[in-house]
């Protein structure tokens, strides 16, 4: 059975730091394409806020860049993002996407549980 686990969320003051990990289960049957980290806070839609491919291509949201860096460690199907300077709209729920092959043939995505993310000002 595939998981996606999560972990890292938590309070931290408008300036600090956080760091967000996601690990994929595979249970051998998913093999891991890109990985990326969504947010959707109160009221709000989901929004992409950075992926990355198996080959460490990274793309991020404007208003992340420079803040927020994705980076993945492909043995361990783990997908790290790494966030600086955190300001108070950053508060929301982050969930964690993984694209993939399932069983070598169809190719499927699976979604985390999500942890919360609070800036206080």
């Amino acid at each position: 059975q595939v998981r996606l686990v999560e972990s890292g969320g938590g309070l931290v003051q408008s300036g600090g730091s956080l760091r967000l990990t996601c690990t994929v289960s595979t249970g051998d049957i998913f093999s891991v394409n890109a990985m990326a980290w969504y947010r959707q806070g109160p009221g709000k839609q989901r929004e992409l806020v950075a992926s990355i491919t198996n080959g460490g291509t990274a793309e991020y949201a404007d208003s992340v860049l420079g803040r927020f860096t994705i980076s993945r460690a492909n043995a361990e199907n783990t997908a790290l993002l790494q966030m600086n300077s955190l300001k108070p709209e950053d508060t929301s729920v982050y969930v964690c996407k993984a694209d993939g092959i399932l069983a070598g043939a169809s190719p499927l995505t699976y979604w985390g549980e999500g942890v919360q993310v609070n800036v206080s000002s």
